[in-house]
């Protein structure tokens, strides 16, 4: 197989799917019947990342195309941004920064070692992107950074396709609030199901530590009626909730924006997290594919 998962057959060449074994599973590359140089990144079968090397701007996936209307909005267009990732999988949303906010420096925490070799070989970063990926822990990596460095901290982090206990506590988004400048904004991938006990208490636990909040997320999640992802984003100032319902209600899959009062009252009452009381998320049903 040649680099790229290319070969040749006849002088024409073909895309071939790539398969190595990581850290966290076995590991794919799949390569995208529309598109010529795009890639979806499976993690023991389960769709991870969507790479599209052409069109780095394009997200696939819609739980990234959420995050990446946040992306848009954390400054004004073309602004370069001081970015966090914790979490990398296929580096779509560092990838997506970099092509949209010319000159940003980001740090991507990716605990899976071998994932990212893989990665980086297969699908390969553009050399004037300002991206860092170093491995370990995300929180462990989140509590080196100094204070008030970061515009934006996006938090997709999956062992499996669990969140991490200790990635969903209050003390967490101590740290991340932390590592936040004021007026920088944090994106979180949240994945949950009936009852949505995990989604409330996260929303619960985001409104402890930050003053303004909104979730993201198809309606049919939001009402508990089948599992999926929900995007978190907290600032400690006013959203671009009326910008990001307009975003949201126009893309291919429409979501809805809570915030203010409905999204108080969604919580239902649920307690913050403490590393206390920590849980990893809810496994997805066998029929779910979790996306990363």
């Amino acid at each position: 197989m040649a680099r790229n998962g290319r070969r040749r057959e006849g002088g024409r060449r073909t895309r071939e799917p790539v398969s190595e074994p990581v850290d966290g599973g076995l590991a794919q590359l799949l390569p995208d019947p529309d598109r010529p140089r795009a890639w979806t990144l499976l993690l023991d079968g389960a769709p991870q990342s969507h790479v599209d090397l052409d069109d780095p701007a394009y997200l696939e996936f819609e739980y990234q195309r959420r995050i990446g209307h946040l992306i848009d909005l954390a400054a004004p267009p073309g602004q370069p941004l001081r970015a966090v990732h914790l979490g990398g999988g296929g580096l779509t949303l560092a990838r997506y920064t970099a092509a949209t906010r010319p000159r940003s420096t980001q740090q991507v925490f990716e605990a899976d070692a071998a994932l990212t070799a893989l990665v980086r070989r297969e699908l390969p970063l553009e050399g004037a992107w300002r991206i860092r990926v170093r491995g370990g822990d995300a929180r462990a990596g989140l509590a080196r950074l100094p204070g008030g460095g970061a515009d934006l901290i996006v938090a997709d982090v999956f062992g499996g396709a669990r969140t991490p206990a200790h990635l969903t506590s209050g003390e967490f988004l101590d740290e991340v609030r932390r590592v936040l400048r004021p007026g920088g904004l944090y994106a979180a991938n949240l994945a949950d199901g009936p009852p949505l006990a995990h989604l409330r208490a996260q929303v619960a636990t985001a409104a402890a530590v930050f003053p303004e909040l909104c979730l993201i997320a198809d309606p049919a999640v939001l009402r508990g009626r089948r599992f999926g992802n929900a995007v978190l984003a907290a600032s400690d100032r006013a959203l671009p909730v009326a910008e990001l319902t307009r975003r949201a209600a126009g893309d291919p899959h429409p979501g809805r924006v809570e915030h203010g009062r409905a999204l108080a009252d969604f919580t239902g009452g649920a307690a913050p997290v403490t590393d206390a009381t920590a849980t990893p998320s809810p496994q997805p049903p066998a029929r779910v594919f979790h996306r990363r």
